[in-house]
């Protein structure tokens, strides 16, 4: 398992870019813009993971801004801590084997969402290729947040 970002909504990507970047000191190393969802992702690292040559990938922050005004309350404005992990059917089947309910089921074989016990949202994503779709993740719904 490796740790990859967490995510934080924001209301205002000039604002944000200046706390982030500008004070901060973060740089922003990509941004894809996703007109289907109506998001923009910026991902920022610090100066020193970005300056590093190695072959891993460096802990992020994602800022997401939903193109559509959203008042976040709640603790919404956090989204989640994201890993890649090695196996996601298998570690999802352990998850759920031990009461660990599965909201978003990795359907695709690439990506499924959990909680914590203290409601934090995990992102488990699929190192390398999706897996191939299987059963039960196929048919499984999502249930709660995520």
């Amino acid at each position: 398992m490796r740790y990859l970002h967490s995510m934080v909504r924001i209301k205002d990507i000039d604002e944000s870019l200046h706390f982030y970047c500008d004070l901060l000191g973060l740089k922003e190393v990509r941004r894809k813009e996703n007109e289907k969802g109506r998001f923009t992702l910026i991902f920022l690292a610090a100066p020193e993971d970005t300056e590093s040559s190695q072959q891993v990938q460096a802990p992020e922050l994602e800022l997401t801004w939903n193109w559509d005004p959203e008042e976040y309350d709640g603790g919404r404005n956090f989204g989640h801590l994201a890993y890649r992990v090695d196996d996601i059917y298998a570690l999802c089947q352990k998850l759920m084997d031990n009461g660990v309910t599965i909201n978003r089921p990795p359907r695709d074989g690439h990506m499924a969402f959990v909680k914590s016990p203290d409601g934090i949202s995990f992102e488990l994503l699929q190192a390398g290729e999706a897996q191939p779709p299987q059963e039960p993740w196929v048919s499984m719904e999502n249930s709660g947040s995520w």
